[in-house]
């Protein structure tokens, strides 16, 4: 395996290597060789083949700006230690999953309504598969009827439409409306449930488990700052939740019931796309804030906080520690000068490849210089080969930290050679057929 390393100053250069004359001269020895032994021999050959509690309801209080610390666009170094009123904290970069920053990232406590984020992904994925519409009607059962803390009042047989019961749980966290959503779609809540923990399995969710889909405080129901990240990722995914995450306030009932975003990001934070809050006795105050700017989505997530203001300012920091540290760039990969590989045993003596496009990476400001491509391809590679077949790799590192690897793949089919093949090349080439 042959590996190349190059600078990225500003576009990635691969070296190259000419071997097409030396190939030939092979390819020619290899033929005559095979018409000598067949002529002898005349083998056959065949083809080879949230609760919300009630101090943070609908109707909670205002946050006005200046009781949030203020914004500094200045860089600070990545590995400053950030002081976060938080029992538990992680900061994630959306497109890659990368942690850029994280404070007991794996202790387990009560979450509250962020609970909510996990029943809103499922309600998003019901939506997209088509089971739902957010035109459908719902209509509330006594159970739903019956949580307590945030809530928008249903009655018993209130009918609204998904549309309408997803405002009031994206914006006023209301658990009324979120158990009458995980009804509709599951049939109950305890099926519901069943299919949040599941959902948190398939995402690596190791440190969570649900009760209800309210997050009102319950006995074994938990999760972690990094398993809240891993669901949020998940969520903003969907960009039809941002319509309802992103609303700083609304109404329902034909304007009779105000609904307010308890999410106070939204409002006072620039790119702030969402994303739940989440207040109990046992669980503090709680937040999963997603803010975007120049293509680079952040999610921060600050768990145990001990108060309202205190959370959304820790949440500011991470936020602020993010787009002030690190930004993505676009690696360009020179096709020209990606080294050729040898095919041995097949009916060509090279291997066309693919154009390698990189994905955005995320890089560390000030560090671009330090970003090189590690190119593993091997020397030869034996035919039959397969268009779309993976023949090497581009590491995109910085450092020594992988931060992207991107498939070098055939561009088209190679067969393996045979004699009636040898054969026929040999004509062509001898008779110039």
């Amino acid at each position: 395996m042959h590996i190349y390393y190059k600078d990225f100053r500003p576009q990635i250069k691969l070296r190259s290597k000419n071997i097409y004359g030396e190939m030939a001269v092979f390819m020619l020895k290899k033929i005559m060789a095979v018409f000598i032994c067949c002529a002898l021999i005349v083998p056959i050959v065949a083809m080879a083949d949230t609760a919300e509690i009630l101090s943070e309801n609908i109707t909670t209080e205002y946050l006005s700006d200046d009781l949030l610390e203020p914004y500094s666009d200045a860089s600070v170094e990545a590995e400053t230690v950030l002081e976060l009123n938080a029992k538990s904290a992680v900061l994630m970069e959306k497109s890659t999953g990368r942690v850029l920053y994280e404070q007991n990232p794996h202790e387990r406590l009560a979450p509250a309504s962020i609970t909510k984020i996990m029943s809103l992904l499922l309600i998003m994925e019901a939506i997209e598969s088509g089971k739902i519409t957010i035109d459908d009607t719902v209509s509330a059962s006594e159970h739903a009827v019956s949580m307590g803390g945030s809530q928008i009042w249903l009655e018993v047989g209130e009918t609204m439409t998904v549309n309408e019961l997803l405002k009031a749980v994206a914006i006023g966290s209301a658990n009324d409306a979120t158990v009458a959503l995980g009804e509709y779609i599951a049939g109950s809540e305890e099926a519901f449930v069943n299919m949040m923990n599941e959902r948190a399995a398939q995402l690596g969710m190791e440190n969570t488990h649900f009760v209800n889909c309210t997050g009102l405080d319950a006995e074994n129901h938990y999760t972690s700052a990094y398993d809240v990240a891993l669901m949020s990722r998940e969520l903003i995914g969907h960009d039809l939740i941002k319509q309802y995450s992103s609303v700083w306030m609304d109404s329902l009932r034909e304007g009779e019931t105000q609904l307010v975003n308890t999410n106070k990001l939204v409002r006072f934070y620039e790119g702030a796309t969402g994303l739940k809050t989440g207040t109990t006795d046992e669980a503090g105050y709680c937040l999963s804030a997603t803010a975007e700017r120049d293509d680079m989505e952040l999610i921060a997530v600050v768990m145990g906080s001990d108060s309202g203001n205190n959370r959304f300012n820790s949440a500011r920091k991470l936020l602020d520690h993010g787009f002030a540290n690190y930004v993505k760039v676009s690696p360009a990969v020179d096709m020209s000068e990606i080294p050729a590989v040898k095919v041995t045993g097949g009916v060509e003596s090279l291997v066309p490849i693919n154009e390698v496009n990189a994905e955005p990476v995320l890089i560390t400001k000030g560090k671009e210089k330090s970003i090189t491509a590690k190119i593993e391809l091997p020397e030869s590679i034996e035919a039959p080969i397969s268009a779309g077949q993976q023949i090497g790799t581009v590491s995109i590192m910085q450092d020594d930290e992988m931060l992207a690897q991107i498939p070098i793949t055939a561009a088209k089919d190679i067969g393996k050679m045979t004699f009636t093949n040898a054969l026929w090349l040999l004509i062509q080439k001898l008779f110039g057929v």
